[in-house]
């Protein structure tokens, strides 16, 4: 940065036309100076108290000079370099009046005095004006009649792998290495590798670059630099899919990682293949995000594959807390025999036996036809082998086994007769059939009231809602409310609930509870768990309808430490009966963690 005191004294001092002196230190705001000087002339009297020595002839630089001393001498000199003014007489050091320094002071702002320990400048002066960054020197060209950067331009058509003729100096249209770099994303110019990617009938011929490739994969590395290294001028990838090579060598050559639902276990496989770790730990922490019921069964058998252990986790987290939602998704038909196994083994698992059951005759139909098999009974049966005994049948409602799996044909008679006689006999046969029921997952609550009570007229429900806002500081599963019940002995109330997030509504459910005419909460559940994302406000509303004084809460909490789980609430602008983060309803929220 330039010296605003050089430039308060640019017009008296005699400097060249075409170089000027200047003080700078980086990263530091402008100094002042209390002593100004210029360049001595040759044979004058200097610091040291001699002459300066003749100025050797030297080819001037046009525009700029750089001086490497600071405010002593280089050990490599006697005296500073000597300057000759092409219009003007020379000048010697010479020391100001305090007078003549306050003045010059007061111009430049009262900066500091000293002398900055620093390197010394000589860059070109051509008026008073605010010295310009790197950037404004040398500005970014962009392509003429564009609205995209040429860098966006570049990304767009090495893509499609549609490359063009480049510019002469294409390479002074960015300014950074990575930019640079980037250009040659699937650019056939100066390719020395190409890669046909994809299976047979879907291939794909995608163009490298062998330095850049080694640089960002040690797999490379040892492909094109190793001892066994092969000098192949192309290399066949059947395995990994075109778009996933393409989102791999995206983030080796542009720093970027591009991520789609529909590609990412795919790019995961590359990016493990080849390995290029930071890309497969962004592909894992995209797949725990977007996790949910409906993919939670099909990522559970991949992160088996992939040896994710984090991802694993989440899954049979997923699994549990929403296992109806789960088993009756599309993606548990795709899942392998192994991951079979370790969902209908799981004790935790939070679902009726019934629909365990259907699940494994919709994956085994699947199954038959992945082996191509007529789906008969038979071939079900044989495709699940082992796994059918690991369906807990006896711990089913009498109803469900009846009216399902007893007519399913999937039993053989013997088994329907010991099945139902394990239902009514006193003495019970023995079965291959686990008999334990699945202990499942124990819902936890948070009440956020400290107390509750009730007084005459003072909350009645007549169709209006009560809602409140929360959030969690960990990933849950709310399962449903808890509510109040009547204050004047036993009733019936109609409940619906609902919860939003956003104004999306993520789950409701209409149904009926008795109270009993005690203070406790009476539970309402959803349909199936909802999902809850940490640090998110999401808004829990019921309309209850009842002719029944009802219980109220008072002394509400705005933070809740529930086990390992912090709740907060606010107050919701949908609550129209009363309800809000100090009394109300709504005192309980179920949930699994």
């Amino acid at each position: 940065m330039g010296l605003s005191a050089f430039g308060s004294r640019a017009k008296s001092a005699s400097f060249p036309s075409t170089a000027a002196v200047f003080i700078s230190r980086a990263s530091s705001p402008p100094h002042r100076f209390s002593r100004s000087f210029s360049l001595p002339a040759p044979g004058a009297r200097t610091w040291g108290g001699g002459r300066a020595p003749a100025a050797r002839p030297r080819r001037p630089l046009p525009g700029r000079l750089l001086l490497s001393f600071g405010g002593r001498r280089p050990a490599s000199a006697t005296a500073p370099p000597p300057a000759t003014d092409r219009g003007g007489s020379d000048e010697t050091v010479k020391n100001r009046s305090k007078k003549s320094s306050k003045k010059a002071s007061s111009s430049s702002g009262g900066s500091s005095s000293k002398l900055p320990p620093v390197c010394y400048e000589i860059i070109t002066l051509k008026t008073k004006k605010k010295k310009k960054m790197a950037a404004d020197i040398f500005p970014r060209k962009k392509p003429a009649n564009s609205n995209t950067t040429a860098v966006q331009q570049y990304h767009q058509q090495n893509i499609n792998n549609n490359n063009i003729i480049p510019a002469p100096n294409w390479q002074g249209l960015y300014p950074t290495i990575r930019e640079r770099n980037a250009v040659m994303f699937n650019n056939d110019l100066m390719a020395d590798v190409h890669f046909v990617v994809g299976p047979p009938g879907g291939t794909q011929r995608l163009p490298g670059h062998k330095y850049v490739l080694a640089v960002g994969s040690s797999v490379f590395h040892a492909m094109f630099y190793g001892e066994l290294a092969e000098d192949k001028d192309e290399i066949r990838i059947p395995d990994v899919e075109p778009a996933a090579f393409l989102a791999m060598l995206k983030y080796i050559y542009c720093d970027e990682i591009d991520l789609a639902a529909d590609t990412v276990l795919a790019t995961l496989y590359a990016a493990k293949k080849y390995i290029v770790p930071h890309l497969a730990r962004a592909c894992v922490n995209f797949l725990e995000t977007s996790l949910s019921a409906k993919n939670a069964c099909v990522l559970l058998s991949q992160s088996c594959l992939f040896e994710e252990p984090d991802l694993t986790e989440r899954c049979w987290e997923v699994i549990d807390a929403q296992a109806e939602l789960a088993l009756k998704s599309e993606g548990f038909c795709d899942i392998d025999f192994q991951t079979l196994e370790s969902i209908l083994q799981r004790e935790t698992l939070n679902a009726k036996e019934i629909v365990v059951f259907e699940a494994a005759l919709s994956w085994a139909e699947v199954e038959c036809q992945r082996q191509e098999l007529p789906a008969s009974i038979e071939n079900k049966r044989k495709v699940l082998g082992k796994a059918l005994y690991l369906i807990r049948i006896p711990t089913m409602a009498l109803d469900d086994f009846a009216n399902g799996a007893a007519q399913s044909g999937i039993l053989t008679l013997n088994e329907t007769n010991d099945i139902f006689l394990w239902y009514t006999a006193a003495k019970k046969p023995e079965l291959q059939f686990v008999s334990n029921a699945r202990k499942g997952l124990v819902p936890q609550r948070c009440h956020r009231f400290q107390s509750c009570a009730y007084r005459s007229n003072q909350w009645r429900y007549r169709g209006r809602c009560d809602s409140i806002q929360f959030a969690v500081d960990k990933r849950v599963f709310i399962a449903g409310f808890g509510l109040y019940g009547s204050s004047c002995g036993s009733a019936e109330y109609s409940a619906k609930i609902e919860l939003k997030r956003q104004g999306v509504i993520l789950g409701q459910n209409l149904s009926k509870y008795f109270s009993d005419g005690s203070s406790n909460t009476f539970p309402v559940w959803f349909e199936y768990p909802v999902q809850i994302e940490p640090d998110t406000f999401y808004t829990a509303s019921v309309i209850l309808d009842g002719n029944e004084l009802s219980y109220f809460g008072q002394e509400g909490m705005t933070e809740v430490q529930c086990g390992k789980v912090t709740v907060q609430f606010q107050c919701s602008s949908d609550s129209t009966n009363g309800t809000g983060v100090q009394g109300g309803q709504i005192p309980e929220l179920i949930f699994y963690a």
